[in-house]
């Protein structure tokens, strides 16, 4: 027998008069935190070359921020998932699909676009930069990629009767051979008995799109946050690499220095030697490694 609902309506019945229309519904986008780490050029051919911590951006082709440099992402088709989304705007601009992809959070605040309203389900990719052949995407006239940097700038405690609130504010800057763009993101942790929440607000932007700066600035404490206790620096490594190499792209996220054999200790498990080592002239060769994929079988 099927149930009645209140107005004496079956399920079939209820479907038949739905009308999606009499509610107002948000558009979805899929954006896309795209990181990936690059060789800075060596002073000399005797020195191991530094690494770099980028972003891809493009710059928006057409209303709103015509001009300003954006996140890479677009509308949720119909019949897609924000995944299969992401997907696609990650192989439209990279040429690549195979990658450590991981949703992030889903940013709803009224007014974040303006054209309507939009909600925007970010995704963090992880790319190995000799996979990368980049493209602007059909609303964009120019991708490029951004060294970045992330760091505090002060931090505040208030106590209160239910707890407190932590206040940190961060510096964003993504800098390129042509510009740098700033901004300014503060990361608010309200503690209480019963639960904690977090909330990101830009204090002050220059030069990005939309509400991009607090997005990325999610991505990169996540990126750090899971270095610590995941194996998701490997997914920006090449097949083979040295555990130097390795050493350089874990500082590089986390913007300190590591001690060497605490840093190798640390991995030990994630990583596996290999029988080839480096044929770099000016150096003394070094064992390459690779990710050791015993560990999830």
């Amino acid at each position: 027998m099927d149930l009645l609902d209140r107005d004496g309506l079956t399920e079939r019945e209820f479907l038949e008069h739905y009308r999606a229309g009499d509610y107002e519904r948000p558009s979805v986008a899929a954006d896309m935190v795209i990181f990936t780490v690059t060789n800075m050029e060596a002073d000399s051919y005797r020195k191991l070359p530094e690494k770099e911590l980028r972003i891809l951006l493009i710059r928006r082709g057409g209303h709103p921020f015509l001009g300003k440099w954006a996140l890479p992402g677009g509308f949720v088709r119909p019949g897609e998932t924000t995944e299969q989304a992401a997907v696609r705007e990650l192989r439209e601009e990279t040429g690549v699909a195979e990658v450590y992809l991981e949703q992030l959070y889903t940013f709803s605040d009224i007014g974040r676009d303006p054209r309507t309203w939009v909600m925007s389900c970010s995704y963090m990719a992880l790319i190995n930069s000799d996979q990368i052949q980049l493209k602007a995407g059909d609303d964009a006239s120019d991708a490029a990629w951004f060294q970045v940097s992330y760091r505090l700038l002060r931090e505040r405690k208030e106590l209160n009767e239910e707890g407190y609130v932590k206040t940190f504010e961060y510096e964003l800057k993504l800098s390129s051979k042509e510009e740098e763009l700033t901004a300014v993101v503060e990361r608010t942790l309200t503690a209480k008995m019963s639960s904690t929440s977090t909330a990101y607000s830009i204090v002050s932007n220059n030069g990005l799109a939309f509400d991009h700066a607090k997005i990325i600035a999610c991505a990169i404490e996540r990126l750090r946050g899971k270095v610590n206790y995941t194996d998701i620096a490997l997914h920006l490594m090449p097949r083979l690499f040295t555990l130097t190499e390795l050493q350089q792209v874990y500082e590089v996220i986390l913007d300190k220095e590591l001690l060497k054999a605490a840093f190798r200790r640390k991995v030990a498990e994630l990583v596996e030697e290999t029988d080839h080592y480096t044929e770099n002239a000016g150096h003394r060769p070094s064992r390459l490694y690779r990710r050791n994929m015993e560990e999830y079988r």
